[in-house]
């Protein structure tokens, strides 16, 4: 058992880093889906930090802390759904104009929240799994919020692949002109797509500030908005390639920390842009396979809809 010692608690900070990735970028999958870019997953999550963070300050239940943290990102993404779905405001000046207010917006709200702790977040202990030596702690000793972002993952696999409505979503952001000609409401439905990415990217910077570290700090997102949005391309659009996509990335981030934990003489700048560098290449590396890039992309993805009379 000793020499799993190291290995168990690695384990179990890879999910921890991993699961704001899986939420935010699970919600983007769906956005983009439906043919919506949205650029804002920064902001939203920002958002979803300062709120759950928040709450939790103020006493609030976990499960209302998390609630409004949703509330935040999906009130996020609803005014990037009416500008640039109703207003028809260009969709990548939009995002990004939103995640610059997202940035500062929690920093103002979040300025009496510096130096607070949230606490230690309770783990679910389920019986007789959760005590089985080594699978216990590595499977089953985590928060509820892992496992429903696993959940989460699974639901949508299923949802594309099973249902009507998953099915109406990927033809909407497959040719919305088409999807409006049989009696789609392709407006509608792209906007709950987006609410539902700003709801979960809202949940996913919650867990970040209320779970991962806990605490607040200005700009605590640190790029994983971004990341979020690479997973999405270096998944091809699929739910479960989204899921194995941010434990590597989650992975990657937490093996940087140990190797300075170890001494090894790589400089400290170096070590913290390894998950940056690893989106980097491995958008280049998608990139570089023209052909095998574009399949799985909606191919109304980024496109304005407008109905025609």
């Amino acid at each position: 058992m000793s020499e799993f010692g190291f290995l168990i608690p690695a384990f179990q900070s890879i999910i921890i880093a991993s699961t704001p990735l899986v939420f935010a970028a699970l919600g983007e999958l769906v956005s983009e889906r439906a043919g919506v870019l949205n650029l804002g997953v920064e902001g939203m999550m920002i958002m979803g930090a300062v709120v759950g963070f928040g709450c939790i300050i103020a006493g609030f239940p976990p499960i209302m802390a998390f609630a409004f943290a949703a509330l935040a990102g999906l009130g996020m993404a609803l005014l990037f759904g009416i500008m640039t779905l109703f207003l028809y405001a260009n969709a990548v000046a939009t995002g990004l104009a939103l995640t610059l207010f997202g940035l500062g917006l929690s920093a103002l709200i979040g300025s009496q929240y510096v130096g607070l702790s949230a606490g230690a977040f309770p783990k679910v202990h389920i019986p007789v799994l959760s005590d089985l030596p080594i699978v216990g702690p590595l499977l089953f000793s985590h928060d509820a919020l892992v496992y429903v972002s696993l959940a989460l993952a699974i639901a949508l696999i299923w949802f594309f692949k099973r249902t009507r409505a998953g099915l109406i979503v990927r033809a909407v952001g497959d040719d919305h002109d088409a999807a409006h000609a049989i009696g789609y409401n392709v407006v509608a439905i792209r906007m709950g797509a987006v609410l539902f990415g700003g709801a979960m990217a809202g949940l996913g910077g919650a867990y970040l500030s209320v779970v991962q570290t806990p605490l607040f700090i200005e700009n605590m997102t640190a790029g994983r908005g971004w990341i979020a949005l690479a997973l999405v391309v270096f998944a091809s659009w699929r739910p479960g390639r989204v899921l194995l996509g941010a434990y590597l990335f989650g992975g990657i981030t937490i093996i940087q920390l140990h190797v300075q934990g170890f001494g090894i003489a790589i400089p400290s700048q170096i070590l913290s842009m390894l998950p940056y560098l690893a989106t980097i290449v491995v958008l280049t590396v998608i990139s570089a396979r023209a052909i095998g890039a574009q399949q799985g992309a909606p191919r109304s993805l980024g496109k304005i809809f407008k109905v025609t009379r």
